[in-house]
């Protein structure tokens, strides 16, 4: 039998052993209206466990890795949770820091897979032509299904100059190909400014610190009664303070986004100092706008915006690391961002009011002004629900 397979076997108690409490927490309902029903014991997984690993070392064909099985059968179950879960061992824990050089990619490991999120411009996986949509499956040899998203992450940093090898198919051509990328200093990208006929575009290449600040400048020079296109589909990550000082020079007022944490109330985050609004507004989106730019957006969208361009992947998530008892670590989604408008940040992200793809000839500014001229559909009310007398 193949190791996987023993891993695939190793994951199923192990889910259950870990969700049965939780569950228990929640109050099923089928429980609470059994009051005479024997209580069940939350840990009774864990001797499913036992056999498990009793029936590997008893029958699998070579002498297998115990240590490797019981690693893998975690990381399995953190992945069923989400797929940025992760966990760490004592020697993963005593690794040294990789290094302050980045290939310039963003990814999201699905599986036995990763698919490319972003890539930053002038980056090394830029100038290989590496395009958001492709698709990761092996690391400097290593098949990505046995690597964790912090492992991942960690393969695609090092020293400057380093090397990194990544087998990928591309998104346009669906070719299997062998790309080298060299490692090199990151970059920080600066904020773009485009006026034309009617409006101005900006575009924000991260909601880091400091991007406030240089918007405000940019801002300084524009005329609020044309319309404003703000581009965030090469945003990639940020805080949530930022994006609420950016809200608030945007003319935005009231919630920013809230934030849910298991065990805690929800926090909301206010939207910063309320600046001059601008007559319109459209904010460009797509596959590449991740985490703190999906929450600004869909906090302008709230406020009146327009969100053109395609669905964002869901990346309004935090992530900590908890250390265990036997010397490792997880590290955990443990709290996930709500949007203005109620939409769930994680995984699902945000669907645009216009579809609107741009191709490399395509004038952003000009194919938004044109989509705002053009009305929304009205949306059908959903028929009355008639209740049985």
């Amino acid at each position: 039998m193949h190791a996987r397979t023993w891993l695939s076997l190793l994951s199923l108690p192990l889910v259950g052993a870990f969700t049965y409490p939780v569950l228990q927490q929640s109050g099923a309902p089928k429980a609470a209206a059994t009051a005479q029903a024997a209580p069940q014991d939350p840990l009774a997984g864990m001797a499913d466990i036992q056999d498990v690993l009793s029936l590997v070392q008893q029958n699998y064909v070579d002498p297998p890795d115990m240590e490797k099985v019981i690693s893998g059968g975690i990381q399995a179950v953190l992945e069923r949770a989400h797929p940025l879960n992760a966990y760490l061992t004592p020697d993963d824990l005593r690794l040294p820091d990789p290094g302050p050089a980045v290939a310039g990619l963003v990814v999201m490991k699905r599986g036995i897979y990763a698919q490319v999120l972003a890539v930053t411009p002038g980056s090394p996986a830029a100038k290989a032509g590496i395009q958001p949509g492709d698709v990761i499956r092996k690391v400097d040899g290593d098949s990505v299904g046995r690597l964790s998203a912090w492992t991942l992450e960690r393969r695609l940093r090092g020293p400057v100059g380093g090397s990194l090898d990544l087998y990928r198919y591309s998104n346009t051509t669906g070719d299997l190909a062998k790309t080298s990328l060299q490692f090199q200093l990151p970059v920080k990208q600066s904020e773009a400014i485009k006026k034309g006929e009617g409006g101005v575009l900006v575009a924000l290449p991260d909601l880091g610190p400091g991007r406030a600040a240089e918007l405000k400048g940019l801002l300084a020079t524009v005329d609020h009664n044309q319309a404003l296109v703000l581009d965030l589909r090469q945003c990639v990550k940020g805080t949530l303070d930022e994006a609420a000082t950016v809200a608030g020079l945007l003319g935005a007022k009231g919630t920013l986004a809230t934030v849910q944490e298991a065990g805690k109330p929800d926090r909301i985050v206010p939207v910063g100092a309320a600046g001059a609004s601008f007559a319109h507004m459209a904010v460009l989106i797509g596959r590449s706008t991740l985490g703190a730019p999906e929450v600004l957006a869909a906090c302008l969208k709230k406020g009146g915006a327009r969100l053109l361009g395609e669905r964002t992947v869901g990346l309004g998530v935090e992530r900590a690391r908890f250390p265990i008892r036997q010397g490792g670590a997880v590290e955990l989604v443990y709290r996930r961002w709500i949007g203005a408008g109620g939409e769930k940040l994680d995984r699902q992200g945000l669907v645009p009011d216009q579809t609107l793809k741009l191709g490399e000839g395509d004038d952003p500014l000009a194919k938004a002004l044109d989509a705002l001229k053009t009305p929304l559909p009205t949306p059908v009310p959903a028929p009355p629900v008639h209740k049985a007398a």
